[in-house]
C-alpha cells in the first residue's frame, strides 16, 4: 500500500467490514486471459470467505482453471464536496478491504452447511429459515477463499470530518451523506 496512513491496522475493523458489509466482489481470470469482476453475497467464518453459486457457470469454469481470485468489499461513508474554486478538493470517505487467495471448491457437507448457516445468519439474522432440504443443497455450490493476502484501507477525512465520519459509522446512517 503506497500510502501508509490510510491502512486499517486494527483487525476488528476489517472483520467488522467483513461481518457487515452486504456485497463483494469476486474477480477472476476469464477464460480468454481478461480479468472478470462478479458482485456476490457471502460470509467471513473462521478466516475464510464463502459464497454460493449455481453448480455450474463462468464463476466456477473460472476458479477450477485457476484457483487464484481477488475479493473486495467496501463501505461508502460519505462524499465530500469540492469548494466552487477548488473542485478538485472534494473526496469519497470510506473504509475497504482486498483479499487474495485461492478459492476452493467446498465438497464436505458439513462445510457447505456451516457456510450456508454463515450466510443466513449474515442475511437474515432474525432466523426462520429452518434445515435445508437436502434436493436444494444438491443444486447449490459452495466455494471457500482461502486467504492468503488481506488489507485493509480507509480515508476517513481529517479532525472534525473525521470524528463525524467516525460518528455516522456508528450510527449506521444511511448512504450517501454529503458533507459540505
Amino acid at each position: 500500500m503506497r500510502k501508509q496512513n490510510k491502512k486499517i491496522i486494527d483487525s476488528a475493523v476489517i472483520i467488522n467490514l467483513l461481518d457487515t458489509c452486504p456485497v463483494g466482489r469476486l474477480g477472476t481470470v476469464g477464460a480468454d486471459g481478461w480479468p472478470m469482476v462478479k458482485p456476490l453475497n457471502f460470509a467471513y467464518r473462521e478466516g475464510r470467505i464463502y459464497f454460493h453459486c449455481a453448480l455450474q457457470g463462468e464463476k466456477l469454469d473460472d476458479i477450477r482453471r485457476d484457483p487464484r481470485v481477488c475479493f473486495e468489499v467496501d463501505l461508502p461513508i460519505a462524499y465530500v464536496k469540492g469548494a466552487p474554486d477548488n473542485p478538485c478538493r472534494a473526496e469519497y470517505l470510506y473504509r475497504s478491504v482486498i483479499i487474495r487467495g485461492r478459492a476452493v471448491i467446498v465438497e464436505d457437507r458439513g462445510e457447505q452447511i456451516a457456510a450456508l448457516d454463515a450466510l443466513m445468519r449474515k442475511y437474515q439474522p432474525e432466523g426462520g429459515y429452518g434445515p435445508y432440504p437436502e434436493e436444494k443443497l444438491a443444486l447449490t455450490g459452495i466455494v471457500r477463499i482461502d486467504i492468503e493476502d488481506l488489507s485493509g484501507k480507509e480515508e476517513l477525512g481529517k479532525d472534525g470530518m473525521r470524528e463525524r465520519a467516525l460518528q455516522l459509522m456508528a450510527e449506521e446512517a444511511p448512504l450517501p451523506v454529503v458533507f459540505e
